[in-house]
């Protein structure tokens, strides 16, 4: 089925679909209220389904500081030449218009007693419900010589905006024959195919405007999500220019030096270019000073997405350790309009579907060859349980790649349109 705009909200919207007009809940301070943290995939779609949905029966309010959204995901086709960064742009204009009041500020702390979120501002927010979608924060000393005061002269670019344009700078400034490194993450870490689509996308544009360019990938993974499709594509679109090094042959031994921009992988030192270090992810920091992680992540319940530490906060996207799901834009979206639903039903006595799940992932590996991997989920008691799966296979016809790319287009329309409104 050829998925577009109109497909995709209407199907995955299907879930969260609303039978009859809910009836208001008021505990003495009138309407419910809802508290969203972060703007992003989860939490703009899970703000604006439960106020459109509860035709403004719950008082929500998104927290998010940046004015402008720029998507992680499609962020490579921008590295690689096929979109312009305004393309990854999203307002919140949106969602105001939609009933969502949108708070331009950081949420810096959660007081669960008091139920009430402080703001960087000064202010602070009460919430019944409280819905984290922080994504993701990295793991200090994860990679050796690396922290964040490095990221301007070893760009991580795993979060959309101005790194991913400072990566595209640094690659556009490389010099002829130059050395292009990539550490990429160790399991589980934000769009499992991201780097290796990446790798593909520099590939593209070296290739294109500095053939002689060459590209290591420093792998601390024995394998990685859809391998034989992209070693199948480097092989074919890039051949001799990319030398993948994983864990069997030291991809994991890692340490970088920003100053003398040199990677030092397994003992050997080697003096690159451009260096994209992709370090080792933890839940974004607001889930931390909540008090819902235990670990990296934060445990959440798959029937609704609440926390295992504290029931009236829901905890989405990659922020979320919830079973099988892949970290990625699709699941945090799928995942919102479940505890969408939830949170409304449990605020407002309207009704609550069974909890179902799923994701595809797109990669573009060259101009219009495109693969895809996916599944479909259900809720256990245990985790979110995957149910049946697909992948694209190796040595497909051109059209069927071609198809698979449009289709991610269409995907990509219809996810911002669910998103923002």
């Amino acid at each position: 089925m050829k998925l577009n705009r109109r497909v995709f909200i209407g199907s995955s919207a299907a879930a969260a679909t609303t039978l009859a007009a809910p009836t208001v809940f008021a505990d003495g301070h009138g309407k419910p209220r809802v508290v969203v943290i972060g703007g992003g995939a989860g939490g703009a779609t899970a703000a604006r389904y439960i106020a459109k949905d509860s035709k403004g029966a719950i008082d929500v309010t998104l927290i998010e500081p940046t004015r402008m959204y720029y998507t992680c995901f499609f962020s490579n086709l921008y590295l690689g030449g096929f979109k312009e960064i305004d393309d990854l742009g999203h307002s919140y204009g949106g969602l105001a218009a939609g009933g969502v009041n949108v708070v331009h500020d950081w949420a810096t702390g959660v007081d669960r007693e008091a139920k009430t979120v402080a703001l960087a501002g000064g202010g602070s927010l009460p919430y019944d419900k409280l819905i984290l979608s922080p994504g993701i924060d990295f793991v200090d000393g994860a990679v050796e010589g690396w922290d964040l005061s490095a990221q301007n002269a070893m760009p991580h670019a795993y979060k959309g905006g101005s790194q991913t344009e400072l990566l595209k700078a640094q690659l556009m400034a490389m010099p002829e024959g130059g050395t292009f490194a990539m550490v990429a993450p160790p399991n589980p870490y934000r769009c499992p195919p991201g780097p290796y689509e990446r790798v593909s996308m520099v590939a593209h544009y070296l290739r294109a405007n500095n053939p002689t360019a060459k590209i290591i990938v420093a792998d601390p993974k024995e394998k990685f999500s859809k391998q034989s499709l992209f070693q199948e594509g480097w092989a074919n679109h890039y051949e001799g220019m990319i030398d993948w090094i994983g864990a069997d042959f030291g991809g994991g031994n890692v340490s970088v030096d920003p100053n003398a921009m040199t990677v030092t992988i397994d003992g050997e030192v080697t003096n690159v270019d451009v260096c994209n270090v992709i370090p080792a992810m933890k839940a974004g920091r607001i889930a931390e000073l909540a008090g819902v992680t235990d670990g990296n992540w934060a445990p959440v319940n798959a029937a609704d997405m609440s926390s295992k530490a504290d029931g009236d906060i829901h905890v989405l996207g990659d922020a979320a350790h919830q079973g099988d799901m892949p970290k990625s834009g699709f699941s945090a979206n799928s995942q919102a309009k479940v505890c969408a639903n939830a949170v409304r039903g449990a605020l407002t006595g309207s009704k609550i579907f069974p909890a179902k799940f799923s994701n595809t992932c797109w990669s573009l590996i060259n101009t219009n060859d495109g693969v895809k991997v996916g599944a479909t989920y259900e809720a256990t008691e245990e985790k979110i349980a995957k149910v049946d799966g697909f992948i694209s296979a190796t040595g497909e016809a051109a059209d069927l790649r071609r198809a698979t790319y449009e289709e991610s287009e269409g995907w990509y329309a219809g996810i911002t349109a669910d998103m923002f409104g």
